[in-house]
């Protein structure tokens, strides 16, 4: 079998990551009406695209070698093969059935679980690394609880500080150039590093360059917002504009971080079909197939993330730009520190528990939290590790019965 089904499939899977994931970094523009449907396929497009290709590799390298033990397949590459072509079918049915429903379920629980799922029948659960496992669960739990937290104390404090205040337009105008600040520190924090590393600037060391980029950032940003606060405009109305800049670093951090999901398991495939030999730790990913990801993930936004997106941004409960603005930072945030320790984090997670977070913190009769939805979306993931476990230890089964290893 060459490389063709292992392609399409992979890029089934990232069409399904744009429709439903990528809707998560979205939702909350759009919920809070700070831009349009057709905006936002636009904007994710481009940096999902832009993140995916530029900074997607490691994810990629990671999951496709620390969940299992590859040297337990070793005697049967072939075995493998099959396993990772599971992983990819499974992923995709799941996420396809998810997004229909328009619930945001966790691409990374569909992943490890279809990983696991057929290593566990394949080689036994001696094949699984455990202790991996159980820290990719453990920062699952707590990556909605910190975001929410973090949400909840930015949007009461943006609150007390400027939204309540009696001379509301007077402090947002004081506060313009410190929320700029904060916003771009955030980003730049997670962007330019790995930028700034790739490139060679002369007569700039990379951290002047770094910092000197920033500063200009933060400087253009705020004289826009002055200048559009200087038009009359509403203080939700500069919010929105905030708010489009988090929701673009919320698409490319995604981009970057979620596109191993579905090219993953196309990298170990290739690598086994160009060399027949399977080295621990030591998996390429082809720039081809970043681009096999970032492409399906664009053409699915497009295409189905319309379903998502109104779940997040506005059936859990009603957004305004500042609550949005306030929601995609803390997600920004809480991805940062996951990354800066290492741990894999979930986009939805973080993005559905910091407008849990809004809601709290804006609590009033006129904008109650959905219940129901926010059961509906646990609900989701709870059951999607264990349900794609058991339907990629199905699939594999099954291909086995009709698929016998190479002689």
């Amino acid at each position: 079998m060459d490389l063709l089904l292992p392609v399409l499939l992979a890029f089934y899977v990232a069409c399904n990551l744009g429709a439903n994931d990528v809707a998560n970094s979205m939702g909350t523009s759009v919920g809070s009406k700070a831009i349009t449907l057709t905006q936002a396929v636009i904007i994710a497009g481009i940096l999902e695209f832009t993140g995916a290709v530029w900074f997607g590799g490691r994810v990629s390298q990671t999951l496709a070698g620390d969940l299992i033990h590859v040297e337990e397949f070793a005697p049967d590459l072939h075995l493998l093969f099959l396993g990772m072509v599971s992983v990819l079918l499974t992923c995709g049915l799941w996420l396809q059935i998810a997004t229909s429903f328009g619930l945001p379920v966790a691409s990374s629980h569909a992943i490890v679980g279809a990983i696991a799922g057929f290593s566990g029948v394949a080689m036994g659960t001696e094949a699984i690394d455990w202790s991996t496992l159980g820290r990719i669960s453990l920062v699952w739990v707590i990556t909605p609880v910190i975001s929410g937290s973090l949400a909840l104390v930015f949007y009461s404090r943006l609150k007390a500080w400027v939204l309540d205040h009696p001379q509301a337009r007077l402090r947002l105008q004081e506060w313009i150039p410190w929320i700029c600040t904060g916003l771009l520190s955030i980003f730049g924090a997670i962007v330019l590093p790995t930028l700034f590393s790739s490139l060679s600037i002369p007569y700039f060391p990379n951290h002047t360059a770094m910092i000197g980029t920033a500063a200009l950032g933060i400087v253009g940003l705020t004289a826009l917002s002055w200048h559009r606060f200087s038009q009359d405009r509403p203080l939700e109305g500069v919010f929105a504009q905030f708010q489009v800049i988090s929701a673009c670093f919320v698409a490319f951090a995604h981009g970057s971080n979620d596109v191993g999901n579905a090219i993953a398991p196309l990298a170990v495939i290739s690598q086994i079909r160009q060399s027949e030999i399977l080295i621990p730790g030591d998996f390429h990913v082809p720039l081809w197939s970043l681009m096999v990801g970032a492409i399906g993930i664009v053409v699915g936004l497009a295409l189905w993330g319309k379903n998502v997106i109104s779940t997040v941004g506005e059936n859990i409960t009603p957004l305004k730009p500042s609550g949005g603005f306030c929601a995609e930072v803390a997600t920004a945030t809480t991805i940062l520190l996951a990354s800066r320790f290492g741990f894999p984090v979930s986009t939805s997670h973080a993005l559905v528990g910091a407008v849990v977070g809004i809601g709290l913190a804006g609590r009033s009769p006129s904008s109650p939290l959905k219940l129901n939805t926010l059961k509906e979306i646990a609900l989701v993931w709870a059951i999607t590790l264990p349900l794609t476990a058991s339907i990629s230890a199905t699939i594999l089964a099954i291909v086995r019965l009709f698929s016998a290893s190479p002689s």
